[in-house]
């Protein structure tokens, strides 16, 4: 059997082996995230994965909400799951939620019960913990274990009509307490919460624990492959010990998988949660966060996410993702269809003394040089212009190549150009400079004569537009020392805003419009902040990195 759509990987190969034996005729997985967050790049691995794979072998995908812990959940993440998931360029055969199957879950551990494999147990937390024993140790069995399966059931049923107090009681599973696997040590099936579900209401006072609920999901939808992350390996032998013991039909197969680990970043909803809620970023979608919204919100393309994720693969290996290998991908994806432009983000006046005053001109200039059948764009050019403040220097080192007392460089599609003179503020800072420049240099007239070595970007101060440019770098700190808390590797340099201007010719620039500003990067219009009034620029990536795709 040949398919080469996605990379070959041991997933793969697995399900590869299944439909030439014959145990599966239609792959079927799912991707399950519980809405108790926004998805990060992690999770979109993940949706690669899963979706790719099915579509490789013509099977199918769900998308299943696991909202099995009605406290941390809501239906603002719901929406927010299916946005990035339809946004990342997938379509789900079937959409579903772990608690519309909370029937079906109470009847599998009422079974578990009369089979003598469930108990109700009143241990306190604290009590619990001390009676699992350790690694290294074994566990002493509770003193409710041996109630009777009518006393159970009896039970059972108050807990779900709302008889006991959160935490009064929990039901578990009848295993071993001496597993050297301390999940197979009589875990807890269901607790009681008595928390409004944002699917079920006030229906129930008790929810599944999600080692019970999950098996017994995938079991329900038919799923042939649950793949999930290597920290759920340990957890198999119970995924396959609910299957069994709840006498599910269908027989799903748990694989596990290396989660994404990346540099200058965290992978935790939890963490990333707490940057939002304690106002470290802007909301789930800072540019700087790796969610898929924050992805998105930057300028980061679907297609340079998916490409990402296959690159990286899929193996059993833990392993440290360089960041700049995402950058990377975005990079690749924009160079043919991002417009190239110019903008001056720390602008300083050029006066162009023996340019006609109250006259200006049309230059015609490449949409994109890679990629012509782009066309061209129109760029006004008139006596006064601005030009980056770092490319002129009173007193230049060696090798400086741009603008300085008696030197000439070209302006990128205009003229030469030649310092004469510069003005500066009582505090030494200069104000404006004082340039001629040369007719007959015009770029694209096959001018020959005289070379210069430098070239910058400018853009005409009577025909532009003011804009913010947001620069956004690493969140978190790579740091080898001991914190005890992220939060203390958080930069307080991770974003930089300036005020410049743009091409006059990009006025009618919409939200999550890209472009290429020469010598700045790659850059993207902000859904949030850009306005009719005022354009504001995430810089999605600079233009040049030092990483390189083995």
């Amino acid at each position: 059997m040949e398919n080469s759509n996605i990379p070959s990987n041991f997933i793969k190969n697995i399900v590869i082996g299944d439909l030439e034996s014959g145990k599966h005729k239609e792959i079927i997985t799912r991707f399950p995230p519980e809405p108790n967050g926004y998805l990060h790049i992690g999770h979109a691995k993940s949706i690669c994965l899963n979706f790719e794979l099915a579509s490789e072998f013509k099977g199918k995908t769900n998308l299943r909400f696991d909202d099995t812990n009605p406290v941390k959940e809501d239906t603002e993440y719901v929406e927010s799951i299916k946005e990035d998931v339809k946004w990342l360029g997938f379509e789900w055969d079937n959409l579903y939620f772990a608690s519309n199957y909370f029937d079906t879950m109470y009847e599998k551990a009422i079974l578990l019960i009369k089979k003598g494999k469930a108990f109700v147990c009143d241990l306190s937390p604290e009590e619990m913990r001390e009676y699992r024993g350790t690694l290294t140790e074994p566990g002493k069995e509770s003193p409710y274990r041996n109630r009777s399966i009518e006393e159970n059931l009896t039970l059972l049923e108050k807990m779900k009509n709302g008889d006991y107090k959160d935490g009064e009681k929990v039901l578990r599973a009848k295993i071993d307490m001496a597993s050297p696997n301390l999940n197979m040590r009589d875990p807890i099936i269901y607790r009681i919460s008595h928390t409004e579900h944002h699917n079920t209401g006030s229906k129930w006072c008790i929810y599944p624990m999600y080692d019970f609920a999950h098996p017994l999901e995938d079991a329900i939808e038919g799923i042939t492959h649950s793949i999930c992350t290597l920290e759920f390996e340990d957890h198999r032998p119970l995924y396959d010990w609910f299957v069994k013991e709840c006498e599910m039909e269908a027989v799903p197969q748990q694989i596990e998988f290396a989660r994404l680990n990346m540099t200058n970043t965290v992978m935790s909803k939890r963490k990333l949660k707490q940057l939002v809620d304690e106002n470290y970023v802007d909301g789930w979608d800072d540019p700087r966060m790796p969610t898929v919204a924050g992805l998105r919100r930057r300028g980061f393309t679907p297609e340079s996410i998916r490409n990402f994720c296959r690159e990286i693969g899929v193996s059993k290996g833990h392993s440290l993702v360089d960041y700049r290998m995402l950058e990377h991908f975005i990079r690749e994806d924009l160079k043919l269809k991002a417009p190239r432009t110019m903008g001056v983000l720390d602008p300083i006046k050029v006066v162009i003394t023996n340019y006609p005053e109250n006259e200006s001109e049309v230059l015609t200039a490449a949409i994109n040089p890679e990629n012509p059948e782009m066309g061209d764009r129109e760029i006004t050019f008139s006596r006064e212009i601005y030009i980056e403040r770092e490319d002129f220097m009173e007193d230049p080192p060696k090798k400086y190549h741009r603008l300085y007392p008696g030197n000439e460089v070209r302006l990128r599609h205009a003229y030469f150009v030649k310092c004469n003179e510069f003005f500066k503020d009582e505090e030494g800072n200069i104000t404006e400079i004082h340039c001629t420049y040369d007719p007959e240099t015009k770029s694209g007239s096959g001018f020959t004569g005289r070379k210069v070595k430098g070239t910058i970007h400018w853009v005409d101060a009577k025909n532009c537009l003011p804009c913010e440019f947001r620069l956004y770098d690493s969140l978190i700190l790579d740091s080898e020392e001991e914190k005890e808390s992220f939060l203390e590797n958080v930069s307080e340099d991770s974003l930089i805003i300036q005020n410049g201007y743009i091409e006059k010719n990009m006025e009618n620039v919409k939200p999550q419009d890209k472009f290429q500003f020469l010598r700045h990067g790659y850059f993207n219009v902000d859904i949030k902040h850009s306005s009719e009034e005022k354009i504001v620029f995430n810089r999605i990536v600079s233009l040049k990195s030092s990483f390189r795709i083995k």
